[in-house]
């Protein structure tokens, strides 16, 4: 076994090595960038070297100054992680020049996984079962129309060297082809230097089950089973879980020997992924084989009892695999739910910002966390927006699931706009508790998970009300024991106003609606009830806070949601985590007259950080509404910035290849309406 190993990576997934490293005795290297150098990987390892600038280009994917380090501190071996170099056959090559072991599969099977096509190809010979497309060498956009018409659309356009969702995307009809060819290929080249294209007939309905494979150097070979990761934003997933549902044993048996078979006809080693999408009608057809650990491995782990980066050290090292086909059990159900800095109400735009504030739910034998960041650090523009992994295991997946929906509720992020209050209104919406799931889950369930549709919300609003009022309540007590005069009056929170009636006047918005509601306090023998009244109709409530959970009963009816609240520049949001989601107020303070009109302007803005990759107009053209006019790239993923009106460009502030700052003015815009 290796007495010490470098980590070619950062993050969680760098966290995640160490752990077990750890517990095996082994020592780690880890290595880091400009913007890492106080992160949490860095201080967890034993040793720790600087590579680069903070841009992955100039640092993490700079094969020749990783290696560099695994020498000069005596490592015997690197592990990849996910992403970066991982999947990367030319570094493997490397490694295996330098005399250091990689921990992953061989060069062979990178590169022949590496290819998208060249995949396909194999399994074709193989027997392996795929989907309709086309993955020839013949890269002119003619040719590759052709078959997208052949066999009718819509249709997926794929980079043959992607993954995780990039250089990918779906064309409904004839007329997007070229557009959404173009925009794939560009983000491909970006992405992993090479712009290959496939495209494959897009199911409508399927769903994205994958098979965790394991093979040593023995000629052994073993499947730990399925995850169902088929509910995904822009092409990545969101909520993975382990086993997945509905799945007959026999099925299961035909997904893994396949699974095993793939792996074989590349002459595997490691651990892998090969996925498959499962159509209505239980038929399968192999996607692609992922060659190293996924980010949702945790979900298996927690199924098997296996530690999967344990297996991949054992294997590198040239052990045989700790486990047989028949000495693995599935035992329970898990979930994984990826906690990311974005807007999901704004097309998952990433966010980033300073973790002022982090308090995950606490860990034990049902709750995982693995994350890579600690309170007060930075979520930057250079790297994936992700915080952490949240994974829950229960005996079964209804009970997991309430698992995964208390852990939701309970974590608690400021500082940056993250997708928590989004997966909790997933995991607890009832297509997805009713297992009714398929890769459009989250375009078809839309109005449920975003609470776009209109609501009435005859309870929620009242309990918003009311914790707004109980807390007023309760942190004016605690000033009045400690002052001088506990007494006061000036230490009551009833509402008093001579010879009128104790009501609070609050004004609560919900999806930038905004609601008068009325408090009004009643007290009954020694204690309080309310009448709170919106829109005409009241009700008669009663409620306690407990820690951070309010306790309410509304005209007799008793219930309970877990409360978390946010303190903004000027105003308070309030979040209620209930049986049927969440529930986000703003609780709107009066405006005194303090508050300053933001200036209009003619311009359009940079919507985050990130790097300028093509200005496709110029100063004075004329462009009509909803052409594209300038991209831009953060967080490994395209924004496309467009036309708001038909109008002229006046003037452009950035080239391509110009850092952005996020609300910075990108180019100055004159619609046609106000030209006249």
């Amino acid at each position: 076994m290796f007495t010490k190993i470098l980590i070619a990576n950062r993050g969680e997934i760098a966290c995640r090595v160490i752990k077990t490293a750890r517990k095996m005795g082994i020592l780690t290297v880890a290595v880091y960038s400009d913007a890492d150098a106080d992160a949490l990987h860095v201080n967890m390892a034993d040793e720790a070297v600087h590579i680069g600038a903070s841009p992955s280009r100039e640092s993490y994917l700079l094969s020749e100054k990783v290696i560099a380090a695994a020498k000069r501190t005596g490592a015997q071996a690197i592990h990849p992680g996910y992403g970066f170099l991982s999947e990367n056959a030319d570094f493997c090559r490397m490694c295996e020049q330098e005399g250091i072991v990689f921990i992953g599969p061989p060069v062979t099977a990178i590169e022949a996984m590496g290819s998208k096509s060249a995949a396909k190809n194999i399994m074709e010979k193989a027997n392996v079962p795929l989907v309709p497309g086309y993955h020839g060498d013949d890269q002119s956009e003619a040719v590759i129309k052709k078959a997208a018409d052949d066999m009718g659309y819509p249709v997926l356009l794929k980079a043959t060297a992607g993954g995780g969702g990039k250089g990918m995307r779906q064309v409904w009809n004839e007329s997007e082809f070229s557009e959404g060819l173009a925009a794939a290929k560009r983000e491909a080249k970006s992405s992993f230097g090479d712009d290959t294209m496939l495209v494959e007939k897009y199911l409508t309905q399927p769903r994205h089950v994958e098979i965790q494979v394991f093979c040593d150097n023995h000629q052994n070979a073993v499947y730990l089973f399925e995850r169902d990761c088929s509910v995904q934003r822009r092409h990545q997933k969101v909520i993975e879980e382990a086993p997945a549902f509905g799945m007959s044993e026999e099925l299961r048996t035909q997904m893994g020997e396949c699974a095993i078979k793939s792996a074989q006809a590349i002459g595997y080693q490691g651990a892998g992924t090969v996925e498959f999408l499962l159509d209505v009608d239980g038929s399968f057809y192999f996607m692609e084989m992922n060659t190293r650990l996924q980010v949702e491995h945790p979900v298996t782990e927690f199924i098997t009892g296996q530690d999967l980066v344990e297996w991949q050290l054992r294997v590198a090292a040239g052990e045989t695999l700790p486990k047989t086909q028949s000495e693995l059990k599935i035992n329970g159900h898990a979930f994984e739910a990826r906690i990311y800095a974005e807007d999901p109400n704004n097309d998952f735009l990433p966010a980033t910002g300073k973790l002022n504030f982090l308090q995950p739910p606490i860990e034990s034998e049902f709750v995982r966390i693995d994350t890579g960041v600690r309170q007060g650090d930075e979520v930057s523009v250079f790297y994936d927006p992700m915080i952490a992994k949240l994974i829950v295991w229960d005996e079964n997946r209804e009970k997991a699931l309430q698992r995964l929906a208390k852990a939701l509720s309970e974590y608690r992020i400021e500082g940056v706009t993250t997708n928590i209050d989004f997966l909790y209104n997933l995991a607890t919406c009832a297509p997805f508790i009713n297992e009714d799931i398929d890769t459009g889950f989250i375009e078809k369930n839309k109005d449920l998970i975003f609470h776009d549709n209109e609501q009435a919300l005859a309870g929620e609003l009242p309990m918003a009300a009311l914790y707004l009022v109980l807390s007023q309540e309760a942190s004016a007590s605690i000033i009045a024991q400690q002052s001088s005069d506990p007494y006061s009056p000036w230490h009551t929170t009833n509402a008093w106003r001579l010879n009128e009636a104790h009501i609070h006047q609050l004004t609560l918005a919900h999806n930038d609606i905004e609601y008068a509601v009325n408090v009004e306090q009643k007290r009954h023998g020694s204690g309080s009830y309310y009448l709170i009244t919106v829109d005409g109709q009241t009700v008669d409530c009663q409620g306690r806070i407990d820690g951070d959970t309010l306790y309410v009963s509304i005209d007799g009816y008793r219930s309970h949601a877990t409360i978390a609240k946010i303190t903004l520049e000027r105003n308070t949001q309030i979040s209620l985590y209930y049986q049927n989601g969440v529930f986000n107020f703003t609780h709107i303070l009066p405006d005194c007259g303090d508050s300053l009109d933001d200036e209009s302007h003619g311009g359009l803005l940079a919507p985050m950080n990130g790097t300028m990759v093509a200005v496709l107009v110029k100063a004075g053209e004329q462009v009509d509404k909803d052409q594209t006019l300038v991209i831009m790239e953060a967080m490994k993923m395209e924004h496309t910035i467009k036309a708001p009106a038909d109008g002229v460009i006046d003037a452009i502030f950035y080239a391509e290849g110009d850092m952005v700052d996020g609300g910075c003015e990108l180019l100055s815009f004159v619609a046609e309406d106000e030209g006249k």
